[in-house]
């Protein structure tokens, strides 16, 4: 059973998620800090060359499973064009202020 993006607790996570799951890559960057950075399973990576390869150019979709540290950990089922599905983890940082997000971790759950 997933969670819908709209019940999300942190209205952050909830703007990325619904970008992914809507192939908008303009608002997914727009969620972002301009020094965001971001990891797969514990490597750093280059987040542009990141997300046009994991989410938008293979259709990337995330249904989350479950959240917790007030909606900026999630273990959600993520399936791409490229690698099919795969239960993942993802946590995220929100910039001091907030309204972006300065890092995001995901990998293998």
């Amino acid at each position: 059973m997933s969670i819908a993006p709209a019940k999300l607790s942190d209205p952050v996570v909830r703007a990325l998620v619904t970008a992914v799951n809507n192939h908008d890559r303009e608002a997914f960057l727009g969620l972002l800090t301009a020094d965001a950075t971001m990891s797969d399973d514990g490597s750093d990576r280059d987040l542009q060359q990141w997300i046009d390869k994991e989410i938008f150019d293979s259709s990337g979709h995330m249904a989350v499973e479950s959240e917790s540290d007030g909606g900026r950990a999630l273990i959600a089922n993520f399936r791409n064009d490229t690698w099919g599905e795969m239960r993942t983890a993802w946590r995220f940082t929100i910039a001091p202020g907030g309204g972006k997000i300065s890092r995001f971790e995901t990998g293998q759950a």
